[in-house]
């Protein structure tokens, strides 16, 4: 069995924060995956079902980011896990946008969620981490977490949702490198080599087919049509043709 992890804020409020990608992480594969309904335990959300051959408990902590981790001890005790069971969705400051990366234990980094989790399991678990950019000065991290994604960025939102719903099954099973390769092929979809992704270069509307050589092909003009030939026979006599040279 394991155990994934979301992590986020309770409430309508926070529920498009950049801080509650874990949720959305969470919500993804439960939707996909044909999870069970929600519903209230270990002071959060729970969620149950399966990825491939294993029974996954999906977890979203409703004792906000700071208490994490007493949501996540008490469901690990209840199930009789360890901290090798446990793998926790979060926010990673430290990647670009879009970016995912699994990482076996070590330290929290600042995340306050992280750092609860520690203080009740121990650091020895999988972590998801995803990317969502950094603000570009400490000071003003603490806003750009718990803001809404921007517009601009549901595109690659998106895109990493769909990649980890994917490759859920994969994570589950406990090859990451499965995991990670189903969540870049929808965030970075591989190029034709033309340069475009999933398709040929076309070339754009109006565009002329080229030759071998590389030059447009233009079309050759048709022949003229020849003149329709009169079937009937010259029933003019010799006299009359000669006449009608010199007039």
């Amino acid at each position: 069995m394991q155990l994934f992890v979301g992590l986020g804020n309770p409430g309508a409020k926070y529920a498009g924060n950049r801080h509650n990608i874990g949720f959305m992480a969470l919500d993804e594969i439960a939707r996909d995956h044909g999870f069970a309904p929600w519903r209230s335990k270990f002071q959060g959300q729970v969620s149950e079902g399966r990825l491939g051959r294993e029974r996954v408990i999906l977890l979203k902590p409703e004792t906000f980011m700071n208490l994490s981790g007493q949501s996540v001890g008490e469901a690990m005790r209840f199930y009789k896990l360890t901290s090798d069971d446990v793998v926790v969705f979060h926010d990673e400051l430290d990647l670009a946008p879009g970016k995912c990366r699994v990482k076996q234990g070590g330290g929290h980094a600042g995340h306050n969620g992280l750092r609860s989790i520690h203080q009740h399991i121990s650091s020895e678990y999988t972590r998801v981490r995803l990317g969502i950019g950094h603000p570009g000065h400490k000071d003003r991290v603490s806003g750009y977490v718990l803001a809404d994604f921007a517009k601009a960025e549901q595109g690659w939102l998106d895109d990493l949702m769909r990649g980890i719903s994917d490759g859920a099954a994969h994570l589950a099973g406990g090859d990451n490198g499965k995991f990670q390769n189903a969540v870049a092929l929808r965030v970075n979809p591989p190029r034709s080599s033309g340069g475009q992704k999933n398709g040929a270069n076309n070339g754009p509307k109006g565009d002329k087919p080229k030759t071998a050589e590389g030059k447009q092909a233009t079309a050759k003009p048709a022949k003229p049509a020849a003149p329709a030939q009169d079937d009937q026979p010259d029933t003019r006599s010799a006299m009359e043709r000669l006449l009608n040279k010199f007039k």
